[in-house]
């Protein structure tokens, strides 16, 4: 019986792409032949998950997980949505946002942990899934928040079961107030930002060259109207505070009344509440937003392949 080396298990996984302990197990399985422990991969349908790796993956699931003063949200994605509704699936995002959370976000860090009840890694559980499941998957991203004192509150919109849903928002709220009062304004926060997409907390954070970029649209289509040099910069100042108001959380008018400026929500609350609050950070995931999503054009297809023949 040949000894399983950690050059045998790199070797045999980088002709399979199966995951690392799966292909251990092979290895034990099979005495050590590579030949062997190939076909019982094959057998155990783990070798399919390498053919899967280059389709793309733009469905899925956003998992949240908060507890007390801090939380995780994690997107895993899938090929298609009928996947997210598959228990198997939905478990593993459910796992992946609490892993996240105790590794505070660390994407590599998710990766390497253990996946409970499988003794597999996170990345060896996700190859285990391909392979069962039959469609590419890929953990895309994680991210962490945090408070020293207060909490932070999650929403999902549109949830499949509590924590999976399309979309997933974390709100991090710094306060001394009662838990169970800023987790109400935590919530409402949360949905307004689900519902508005603010890209920044506040003013102060927006990305300097997003503000030229912004400045000198607004310059030129202001230059059009003929207007004063200084006039044309009153015209500038102003539209730039309104696309403040579109783009940065503590600027933008509360959905919940299509009135009040969230930095006036959160003022008043502090007055309810009777302590100081501070919204010290947010985070929005949407489902598959970035990825360019494959378009299918069947009759295309069709005729390609009628044409190989």
């Amino acid at each position: 019986m040949a000894q399983v080396t950690a050059a045998l298990v790199k070797e045999l996984r980088e002709k399979t792409g199966a995951g690392m302990m799966d292909c251990k197990k092979a290895l034990s399985e099979t005495a050590g032949s590579m030949d062997e422990a190939v076909d019982w991969l094959r057998k155990n349908g783990l070798a399919a998950a390498a053919k899967k790796s280059g389709r793309v993956a733009s469905e899925g699931l956003v998992a949240v997980y908060a507890s007390g003063s801090e939380g995780a949200v994690a997107e895993v994605n899938a090929e298609t949505d009928f996947v997210s509704r598959n228990a198997t699936f939905q478990s593993f995002a459910e796992q992946v946002a609490a892993i996240a959370c105790a590794v505070k976000g660390d994407l590599d860090a998710i990766n390497a942990s253990d996946f409970p009840g499988s003794g597999r890694s996170v990345a060896d559980e996700l190859t285990h899934n391909i392979a069962t499941i039959g469609e590419n998957m890929n953990l895309r991203r994680a991210t962490y928040l945090s408070v020293s004192s207060g909490i932070v509150a999650s929403y999902v919109h549109n949830a499949l079961k509590p924590g999976l849903g399309k979309i997933g928002v974390l709100v991090a709220l710094e306060s001394a107030a009662p838990k169970d009062k800023l987790a109400d304004l935590g919530r409402q926060l949360a949905m307004h930002i689900a519902a508005a997409r603010p890209e920044w907390l506040s003013t102060d954070q927006v990305d300097a060259a997003a503000i030229d970029r912004e400045r000198t649209i607004l310059a030129e289509q202001a230059a059009g109207s003929g207007k004063t040099p200084e006039i044309i910069a009153k015209m500038v100042d102003g539209r730039l505070r309104k696309y403040y108001q579109e783009v940065v959380l503590l600027e933008q008018t509360f959905v919940m009344d299509n009135e009040t400026r969230i930095s006036k929500v959160v003022e008043k609350a502090a007055t309810d509440l009777g302590a100081p609050v501070k919204v010290a950070g947010f985070v929005r995931f949407q489902l598959g937003e970035g990825i360019e999503k494959e378009t299918a054009d069947f009759a295309a297809e069709v005729a390609s392949m009628t044409k190989q023949k």
